[in-house]
């Protein structure tokens, strides 16, 4: 088996941008500070939730030697290095390394896509660049490309390619990964909605939205699981499924957004082309989270 990187609830972490734009460090690092001593068990940084995609490649680079060095080793931290460019990728992932990251999170293509065969040799292009660990990600519905299994197979065979934050939403398609290639690639739920059942086929843990506004919360439903607490960990799991479902009620991250804005955690807008949500929704998310206590009631 490969080293696995984390086990546990990893925090997909937000990126805050001040009034004009521009990146909030020292808000960016007291949420780093609050999510370990919360239990949060790994630090993701510049992914979907963190607007990679909005940010320029010195801006991403940025947000990861300061993740890096904030953290100081308390906690794994991966870094987005995904592109729809392989060289793009490839480039991401040596200054991530030379950053002091610990893995690699590399989302599928988007856009231009690719074939199955496309797919091996970007992800092998990527995993030849560095000895990082790299997880892929699997995101069909914002990419337009799912990884199938045969797939997830061959890639398997690469020592660098160590695991999976899967989030195509099909259990049954996740149950086969599992089959073919449980023996060399971990799997981590990407939807906070699946975690037990992703634990349940033998998973390591979730990078996980919703450990932005509960981050105790989302690792317990891991840490319960591993505990064998299985009925426990369902139950919380269960409990949480309206707020978790109000976190994806927008295009994320513009509610999980809107929460901790709502909470007074103060981590500003999205950039654009993603905005806040409008009053009718954004009072439906304050009544949730007004039930789970994470604002006051009305």
């Amino acid at each position: 088996m490969k080293k696995t990187v984390f086990t546990g609830a990893g925090v997909a972490i937000v990126t805050p941008f001040l009034e004009d734009g521009q990146v909030n460090y020292p808000k960016l690092g007291e949420l780093i500070d609050w999510q370990i001593e919360s239990g949060t068990d790994c630090i993701v940084t510049c992914g979907t939730t963190g607007e990679s995609a909005a940010m320029s490649h010195e801006e991403h680079m940025d947000v990861v030697r300061y993740t890096v060095k904030k953290v100081a080793g308390r906690v794994p931290v991966v870094a987005g290095a995904g592109s729809n460019d392989t060289a793009v990728a490839v480039e991401l992932s040596k200054l991530s390394k030379e950053a002091g990251a610990d893995a690699l999170l590399h989302v599928t293509p988007y856009y231009n896509k690719t074939s199955q065969r496309g797919l091996v040799k970007h992800f092998t292009a990527i995993a030849d660049a560095t000895d990082l660990p790299v997880i892929l990600y699997n995101v069909p519905s914002r990419t337009g490309v799912g990884i199938q299994i045969d797939t997830y197979r061959e890639l398997g065979k690469h020592p660098n390619i160590v695991a999976v934050k899967e989030a195509n939403g099909n259990i049954s398609e996740i149950a086969k990964l599992f089959a073919a290639c449980g023996d060399c690639l971990d799997v981590y739920s990407g939807n906070d909605d699946q975690i037990v059942p992703i634990l349940s086929l033998g998973g390591k843990g979730v990078i996980s939205v919703l450990s932005n506004v509960m981050p105790r919360e989302a690792h317990e439903i891991c840490q319960l699981y591993f505990d064998g607490k299985t009925a426990e960990s369902a139950a919380l799991q269960l409990k949480l499924l309206p707020l978790i479902n109000a976190l994806f009620m927008d295009v994320n991250p513009i509610p999980v957004k809107d929460a901790m804005n709502l909470m007074g955690l103060g981590v500003g807008e999205c950039r654009l082309p993603l905005c806040s949500m409008a009053e009718g929704q954004l009072a439906a998310l304050r009544e949730i989270l007004a039930q789970n206590d994470l604002v006051e009631g009305r």
